[in-house]
Parts: structure tokens; C-alpha cells; sequence
């Protein structure tokens, strides 16, 4: 039975993030992943005008005569969540956890999702899937996809990006557009996440928390990973160690942007202590314009 507590919290979830989809983002998202898909209706002969990078050429051999292949726009499209719930997403020190404003996020794009009649799925993984829910329409199906972020209990601690692509790429028979919502606090996922950004639509939606990119003046505090398990001490009161603290937190943020520009993916990112409508104003402007 669910507790009383977490039907509260999926509730303000479900409110919060619906009356931002109604009022701001609908449109946006609208406008930017509709009809972005094509698939093949069939094919018929040229006329002129044509574009012959659409020729079909098998058939113009075999008939002689030239054929072109006619596509059509789709008509929905299968937005999947590929929810991190390793032990380093519940860790927060500003307005919520990680794991939380992740939960919020997915349902955001799922209402979204729903809002304009494309099914929605969510993937959540650590080291290990730990859920598959498959896509499907509707609000009752919205609200299991929050239930799930806010309510499983993972079985692994850490972050297996490969292997959560790996299987999406065996679950997923057509093209979708693909959410990774995580702190990527992980290793050697560049090929998997090249090879699936070439079959699916893959945006990559980072989570980090203030204390990751600096350390308070606070003394000697001890630190564990939440991944590892590995313990260690940290003079905080060092200014050296603070500055060497932010300048390797700056270099991996930089390498992971490197590393999603060189893959062509797109990333927001977004930080739990600020609030995120506007680095996904910014998503979307950029999207726009590319279209």
C-alpha cells in the first residue's frame, strides 16, 4: 500500500507540473518535437518537381521507369524517461534532493507528453534497470510514471549509462525522443550514447547540486560516496582545498559538455538550487531555431 505521504507528494507533483505545462510549456513543446518524425507510406512514380533525393532507386531499376518514396509526417511520438536513481541522486542541500526535482522533471515531460497525444515510458536504472514501464497514453498512465520515480526502492547504488541505453535500444522498435535525467556520474559512455543518438532523439538532463561545485568553510567534515561506499576527511577551512574542490568539479563539468557536443546531444542543465523553467525556456528557444 502506498503511504499517505507519497499520494500527497505525487499529487503536488501532478498539480505543479500540469499547470506549467498548460500555461507555458504546451506550446513549446509543440512545437518542437511534433512532426519532427517521418515515416514511409509508399511509393510512386516521379513527377516533375520531385525532389530525386527521394527516388527510389531499387524500383526504378526493376521497372524502369523512376519511382520515388513518399513518407508522411507522424502522427505521435514515444518520448522515453531514462531515470538515474543511483545512490549520488539522493543527495541534496538546497531546496530538495536530486532524486525529487528528477521525479518533477519527468513529470513535466510527461505531461507534456500526454498533452499532445504522444505515449510516454520510463526507464529507471542504476547500475542495473530497476523499472520498465512501458509507453502508453494517458493521465492515470502519467501518474504511475511519477509513482515509480518518487516510490521504488533501487536495488544497485551505482550509474550504468551504458547499460540503460543498451536497453533502451532493445525495448524501443521505433525512433523516440529520449530524456537521460541524471548526474552523470559515470564512466566510458560516450559510444553507447553516439550509438544511440543516431537511432533515437537523445537529450541529456544533468542534476547538480551547489555542494558539488563548492565547499562551504565548515572544517573538517567527513564525506562518503555514496556510490563507493568510500569514506574519506576534507579540511574544508583550507582555501587551497576549496579551490582545488571547484577547479576539478569545473573540469568534469566541462569534459561531460565536451562530451555531449562531440556526440551531437543536446544538454540542459539544471541545478536544485535554481529554479529550471528557464534553462528549459532556453532548450527549447534553441530548438526552435534549429528547426
Amino acid at each position: 500500500m502506498i503511504p499517505k505521504e507519497l499520494l500527497q507528494n505525487i499529487r503536488r507533483i501532478q498539480i505543479t507540473t500540469s499547470r506549467m505545462v498548460t500555461d507555458v510549456f504546451a506550446g513549446h513543446y509543440h512545437s518542437v518535437f511534433k512532426g519532427q518524425g517521418m515515416e514511409f507510406e509508399e511509393v510512386r512514380e516521379y513527377q516533375p518537381g520531385d525532389d530525386i533525393r527521394s527516388i527510389d532507386w531499387n524500383v526504378t531499376a526493376r521497372t524502369g521507369s523512376p519511382f520515388i518514396k513518399k513518407f508522411m509526417e507522424e502522427r505521435e511520438l514515444t518520448v522515453m524517461l531514462l531515470l538515474d536513481m543511483s545512490a549520488s541522486s539522493f543527495f541534496g542541500t538546497s531546496n530538495k534532493l536530486k532524486s525529487k526535482l528528477a521525479a518533477e522533471l519527468c513529470s513535466l515531460l510527461a505531461m507534456s507528453a500526454i498533452k499532445n497525444n504522444d505515449r510516454v515510458g520510463l526507464i529507471a536504472f542504476t547500475d542495473r534497470i530497476e523499472k520498465f514501464v512501458p509507453p502508453r497514453k494517458g493521465l492515470s498512465h502519467v501518474l504511475r510514471i511519477i509513482r515509480e520515480a518518487l516510490y521504488i526502492k533501487p536495488e544497485g547504488k551505482g550509474t550504468d549509462i551504458t547499460g540503460a541505453l543498451e536497453y533502451l535500444s532493445k525495448t524501443a522498435n521505433r525512433r523516440t525522443v529520449s530524456f537521460i535525467i541524471s548526474d552523470f556520474h559515470a564512466k566510458d559512455y560516450r559510444q553507447s550514447l553516439s550509438i544511440a543518438n543516431k537511432r533515437h532523439d537523445i537529450i541529456a538532463m544533468s542534476i547538480t547540486d551547489p555542494r558539488e561545485l563548492d565547499l562551504p568553510d565548515a572544517g573538517i567534515i567527513d564525506l562518503e560516496d555514496g556510490e563507493t561506499g568510500e569514506k574519506f576527511a576534507v579540511d574544508t577551512s583550507s582555501a587551497a582545498v576549496r579551490k582545488q574542490y571547484r577547479v576539478n568539479a569545473l573540469r568534469i563539468a566541462g569534459e561531460r559538455e565536451s562530451l555531449f557536443r562531440s556526440v551531437n546531444v543536446d544538454h540542459i542543465g539544471i541545478r536544485t538550487d535554481i529554479p529550471y523553467t528557464k534553462e528549459l525556456y532556453k532548450f527549447f528557444r534553441m530548438r526552435e531555431r534549429r528547426i
